[in-house]
């Protein structure tokens, strides 16, 4: 009888064993965020603490174009870029040859895509475009004139870049006779 115990016993652990393991394993995860997607998220979650933390605290449906410009400017003191001021020596030499007391700030094309960022997030957030306080034209003014000034004081000149447009070349006769050899 004893045998029988253990034979009933074992059966019934792998009837369980199925059952926990089911139990045991976590949900899937979903799919890691893109690093477009985690940056766009860090963005969004900066900007409102920053609006949070105003006196008194600005909620998103209050905020405006001018509270934007606050954090631009706010985020300058995190910059690496050296932005010669007017009266400094090095003004206007894309590479100086010794450091100097200019302040660091943050670069333009960094501006311009955290602002593009957060135009997106604030309207997957429910915000209209309409009223979307990243895309006002203040914000386009402030970003031309800090292009324009970095360029200026780093002396390399902003163009322009052309669009590439999409021609169909000849193929060369010496390479398509090489090919076929």
């Amino acid at each position: 009888m004893s045998s029988e115990r253990l034979n009933d016993s074992a059966e019934g652990s792998s009837r369980s064993t199925p059952q926990k393991q089911q139990q045991q394993q976590p949900p899937p995860a979903p799919p890691p965020l893109s690093r477009y997607e985690s940056q766009k998220r860090r963005d969004w979650n900066t900007f409102g603490q920053y609006l949070r933390n105003q006196t008194p605290p600005v909620s998103l449906s209050q905020c405006n174009c001018n509270h934007v410009l606050d954090f631009l400017r706010y985020l300058d003191q995190f910059g690496k870029t050296k932005v010669h001021l007017h009266g400094c020596v090095f003004f206007g030499q894309p590479d100086p040859p010794a450091p100097c007391t200019c302040p660091l700030r943050q670069a333009w094309g960094s501006l311009d895509a955290l602002i593009g960022r957060l135009r997106a997030a604030y309207e997957e957030h429910g915000g209209s475009p309409e009223t979307n306080p990243f895309g006002n034209g203040a914000i386009r003014v402030y970003l031309r004139e800090v292009k324009e000034c970095q360029s200026k004081a780093r002396g390399i000149p902003y163009k322009k870049k052309k669009k590439k447009r999409n021609q169909i070349k000849a193929e060369d006769p010496s390479k398509s006779s090489k090919q076929a050899a």
